[in-house]
C-alpha cells in the first residue's frame, strides 16, 4: 500500500481544495480523492496498453456520476438504485471531455476511460466545478500521456464582483456564470449564462476565471513531479515518409483548388474531395490498400486541412466563397405550422431548424430528482439532431450526448427572457433538418421565433452565431470566421458561440484547440459576433415584429391568483374534495403551491367560461364574511333550537329557529326546512371572541302589518294570566287540604308559573330582535 500523498489549493474566499492520491481505487491507472468542505469527488482514469487496430482517434470516454447516498437520499425508481446518466451528469462529463481530448498526444489511440464519482455533498458546494480539476489531477499522477494539466472552475459575479467556485446560493444570484476549462497557459473551454451582460464584461470574467486555475495547474506538476510520475511509451501509428510526402504533393494542390473554389454547395466540395482521395489510392498497389488506407486517410486529412487554412489565411477564400465577416442568407417564416401552439423556420445557408412551442399547465412540468436537484421546471427546450439532416443513413439510438449539450445552450440562451409573470409551463422542440455548421444557434433563432409565434411575452427577442478562428502558428496570421461551416468548425480552431439580445450576450460555449490565443483575438471575435447577432436579430424582428397580441384558439387559458396561505386548506378541502368539486364542475384544472407564505393558484382551462366559474368558486371561499351581507347558503344540519347553514364555502352559520320566520315555531319541524335545501340568509353577526355566526332568514322578509301591536297584546295577555294564577294558586294552598298536600299543589303551580315566566323572557327577546 501506498502512503498518501495531498496537496492544498487556498481560494480567494479562504476555502480549501485538498487533493489526495494513493488511497483509493489503487489499480486503476491513476486515481485522486478531493475535498471541499463536505463534498468529496473520486476520480480515476484508465488506459489500454495497445490501440485497437485501424483507430485513428482518441476514444476518451468521460463518466461522472453523483451517488444519491452523497446526499442522504434514496434513488427514485422501483429498483431504488442509481440508473443512467442523468441530463447533469451528462453535461458535467461533457464539460470535462472537451478539456481533456485536444490535450492528450495527437497520436496517441489506446481507449482511455474517465470517472469521476461524487460520494458525499451536502448541497453547498457546487461538484461539477470540481470535476475537470480532479480527472487531470487522475491523469497527472498516471502514466497516462497528457500534454499539460487542467483545471476547470466556475466563475460568477454577484454585486459586481467575481466569485470563483460559488456555492449554489450564490450561483442563484448571479448576473453572470460561467464554466472555464484552461491549462496554465491558455483557455480551452468556457461555457455559461448570463444576463445581456457586455463583451468587456465576458473577457474580464474570463481573465478572473483564468488567474485562479493557475495555482490548480502548478499543483499538480509538483505533485507529479513529487510522485516521480512517468509517463508510458507507445507507438500507435504507422508512418511512411514517402507516402507522406506523396500525398502532400499530389494532393493539396487539389484540395486548395477546392477550397479556392468558393463553392457554397457542400455536396460538391464533399465530391471534389472525395475524387482527389480516390485518385491517389489508385496509384496504392491493391495488396498493399487495405493494410495502407488508415495511413493514407490520417496523411490526406492533414493535407486537406493546412490547404483549407492556407487559402483563408492567405487569399482570405472561405470554402464557400463568403467574406470572413458575412453571413450567410438567412430564411425566417414565423407560424409555420397550423396547429403547435407556436411555431417557426429557420434557414441560414444549409443549416435548418423547425422549432415548435407547447404551452401547458402546471401538471406539465418537469421534476428534476437529481441528488442535489429536487425541483420543477417550466420551461423545457429538446434538441433533436436526426441522421437525415446530414445525409447520413444511420438508424436512431436515442438522444446523444451532443444533442443534449445543444439543446442546454439554447436552453441557457432564451430563459432569462422569459418573463417572471408567465402563466405557462413551456417546451421548445428543435428539429434540426438540415445541417452544416452552427444547428445550436439555429435552434435559439427558431426558437425564439416560435415563442413569438406562440404569444409568449419574450423580454426580448434573441439570436445566437458561431464564430470560428484560423491561426497560423505564433498567431502570425489569423482569420475570425463569422458563421461558421461544419468543415471550418472541424478543420478550425475555434468554435464560438455567443448568443444575445440587442442589449448583451445571455449565454456562450466556446471550444478553443490552438495554443497562446491571445485575448486580443477573443475580442475580435466577440466585436464580430455582435455585429453578425445584431444582422440576425433585425431579420427576426422584420419576420415577426413582437409576440402574438393573443394566444392561438386552442391553447389552454391560464389564470392566476394569490391567496394567504390560511385558505389553502379550505379551498383544497378534506381529503381534497373542494377543490375536485371545483375542477369537476367547471371543467377546470386548478394547482396550488405554497410559496414564501402565500399560496398561489393557478386556474387551467380550454375555455374563459370554465376559467370564470372556478374562479368565482375560489373567490366565495377566500372571501371574509361580513355583518350585513346577504348570502344564499345550503341547510347542512337541523337541531332541536335551529339549523347550521353553509352560507359560504367552509363557513357554516346560525340559523336559529327564532330567525325563520317572524311567525313562532313550536318547532323544526314547524319551518319546513330540510337538510340539503337551498336558503337565503343574512349574517347578522360575527360573535367577536368565537368568531361564530349567526343568521336569519327573517331579517330579509318584510315585518307583518300589525305584527308589534299583536305582540305587545299576546306579552299583556301572557302577564295578566300568569299574576292570576298566582293569586288562585295561593288561595287553594291555604284553603283546602292538608299541610303536605297544599305544600305540594303550590310547589307544581309555582313550578309551572316559573316556566311561564322564562316563556315570557323569551319572548320579550325575540320581540326586541
Amino acid at each position: 500500500m501506498l502512503t498518501p500523498t495531498k496537496k492544498t489549493i487556498v481560494l480567494s474566499d479562504g476555502r480549501e481544495i485538498t487533493v489526495q492520491t494513493g488511497k483509493l481505487a489503487e489499480q486503476a491507472d491513476g486515481a485522486v480523492e478531493l475535498r471541499l468542505n463536505n463534498t468529496m469527488l473520486l476520480a480515476t482514469v484508465c488506459s489500454a496498453k495497445e490501440a485497437d487496430e485501424g483507430v485513428d482517434f482518441m476514444p476518451l470516454t468521460v463518466e461522472y456520476k453523483e451517488k444519491f447516498s452523497a446526499f442522504g437520499r434514496f434513488p427514485g425508481g422501483f429498483t431504488r438504485r442509481e440508473g443512467r446518466a442523468s441530463d447533469y451528469e451528462v453535461l458535467t462529463a461533457r464539460l470535462v471531455d472537451r478539456v481533456l481530448r485536444p490535450l492528450f498526444p495527437s497520436n496517441y489511440h489506446a481507449n482511455t476511460i474517465v470517472h469521476i464519482i461524487m460520494f458525499s455533498s451536502d448541497g453547498v458546494d457546487a461538484p461539477d466545478a470540481l470535476a475537470g480539476l480532479a480527472a487531470s489531477t487522475a491523469i497527472a499522477v498516471s502514466d497516462v500521456p497528457f500534454e499539460e494539466p487542467i483545471a476547470e472552475v466556475r466563475v460568477a459575479r454577484v454585486n459586481g464582483q467575481f466569485i470563483i467556485d460559488p456555492t449554489f446560493e450564490q450561483i442563484k444570484q448571479a448576473d453572470m456564470e460561467l464554466m472555464v476549462g484552461a491549462t496554465y497557459d491558455n483557455i480551452m473551454m468556457v461555457e455559461g449564462e448570463m444576463d445581456e451582460v457586455s463583451e468587456d464584461d465576458l473577457i474580464a470574467a474570463l481573465k478572473a476565471a483564468h488567474e485562479a486555475i493557475k495555482p490548480m495547474c502548478l499543483m499538480q506538476k509538483e505533485l507529479a513531479a513529487e510522485l516521480g510520475v512517468t509517463k508510458r511509451e507507445y507507438c500507435h501509428e504507422t508512418d511512411d515518409e514517402e507516402i507522406h510526402e506523396r500525398v502532400r504533393k499530389e494532393i493539396y494542390p487539389k484540395c486548395y483548388a477546392v477550397a479556392q473554389a468558393g463553392k457554397a454547395d457542400k455536396q460538391w466540395r464533399n465530391e471534389q474531395f472525395q475524387k482527389a482521395f480516390d485518385e491517389f489510392m489508385e496509384t496504392i498497389p491493391e495488396e498493399e490498400r487495405e493494410e495502407k488506407t488508415p495511413m493514407i486517410t490520417r496523411y490526406y486529412n492533414e493535407v486537406q486541412r493546412d490547404a483549407v487554412r492556407r487559402c483563408i489565411l492567405d487569399e482570405h477564400i472561405r470554402l464557400d466563397g463568403r467574406k470572413t465577416n458575412e453571413i450567410r442568407p438567412i430564411s425566417c417564416e414565423p407560424d409555420y405550422l397550423p396547429y403547435p401552439h407556436g411555431s417557426a423556420l429557420f434557414q441560414r445557408g444549409e443549416t435548418q431548424a423547425l422549432a415548435t412551442v407547447t404551452l401547458g399547465t402546471k401538471d406539465d412540468e418537469k421534476l428534476i430528482d437529481d441528488v442535489l436537484r429536487h425541483e420543477n421546471e417550466r420551461f423545457l427546450l429538446h434538441y433533436n439532431f436526426p441522421s437525415f439532416s446530414t445525409g447520413e443513413a444511420r438508424a436512431p439510438r436515442g438522444v446523444s450526448r451532443r444533442e443534449i449539450g445543444h439543446g442546454n445552450l439554447a436552453h441557457r440562451a432564451l430563459k432569462r427572457m422569459i418573463p417572471e409573470d408567465n402563466p405557462y409551463c413551456i417546451r421548445v422542440v428543435s428539429d434540426i433538418l438540415s445541417s452544416n455548421g452552427s444547428s445550436s444557434m439555429a435552434t435559439v433563432c427558431a426558437g425564439c421565433m416560435a415563442l413569438l409565434d406562440a404569444g409568449v411575452k419574450l423580454k426580448k427577442p434573441v439570436a445566437g452565431i458561431a464564430m470560428g478562428l484560423i491561426t497560423d502558428e505564433g498567431n502570425v496570421k489569423h482569420a475570425v470566421l463569422s458563421d461558421i461551416l461544419g468543415d471550418e468548425d472541424h478543420l478550425g480552431d475555434m468554435d464560438f458561440k455567443v448568443t444575445g439580445t440587442v442589449d448583451g450576450i445571455t449565454a456562450t460555449q466556446m471550444d478553443i484547440k490552438c495554443d497562446g490565443l491571445p485575448y486580443e483575438i477573443l475580442e475580435q471575435a466577440l466585436q464580430q459576433a455582435k455585429e453578425g447577432r445584431l444582422h440576425i436579430l433585425k431579420l427576426i424582428n422584420e419576420a415577426i415584429p413582437q409576440p402574438r397580441e393573443d394566444y392561438k384558439p386552442h391553447v389552454p387559458r391560464i389564470v392566476t391568483m394569490t391567496i394567504d396561505k390560511e385558505f389553502i386548506g379550505a379551498v383544497i378541502g378534506k381529503g381534497g374534495e373542494v377543490i375536485q368539486g371545483i375542477q369537476e364542475q367547471t371543467g377546470a384544472t386548478i394547482s396550488i403551491d405554497e410559496i414564501d407564505g402565500k399560496g398561489y393558484v393557478e386556474i387551467a382551462a380550454a375555455n374563459k367560461d370554465s376559467i370564470d366559474a372556478a374562479v368565482a368558486r375560489i373567490e366565495a371561499i377566500i372571501a371574509v364574511p361580513e355583518e350585513g351581507q346577504i348570502y344564499t347558503g345550503k341547510v347542512v344540519s337541523i337541531l332541536d333550537f335551529g339549523a347550521f347553514v353553509e352560507f359560504m364555502p367552509g363557513r357554516d352559520g346560525l340559523l336559529h329557529i327564532s330567525e325563520i320566520s317572524w311567525d313562532r315555531l313550536e318547532n323544526m319541524e314547524a319551518s319546513g326546512l330540510h337538510e340539503g335545501d337551498e336558503v337565503t340568509v343574512k349574517l347578522i353577526e360575527v360573535d367577536k371572541k368565537t368568531g361564530k355566526f349567526r343568521l336569519s332568514m327573517r331579517a330579509l322578509q318584510e315585518k307583518p302589518e300589525g305584527y308589534e301591536e299583536r305582540r305587545q297584546q299576546e306579552r299583556r295577555n301572557r302577564n295578566n294570566g300568569n299574576g292570576g294564577g298566582g293569586n288562585n294558586n295561593g288561595n287553594r294552598g291555604n284553603g283546602g287540604g292538608g299541610n303536605r298536600g297544599g305544600f305540594g299543589g303550590n310547589r307544581n303551580r309555582d313550578n309551572r308559573g316559573g316556566n311561564n315566566r322564562n316563556r315570557n323572557r323569551r319572548d320579550d327577546r325575540r320581540d326586541d330582535d
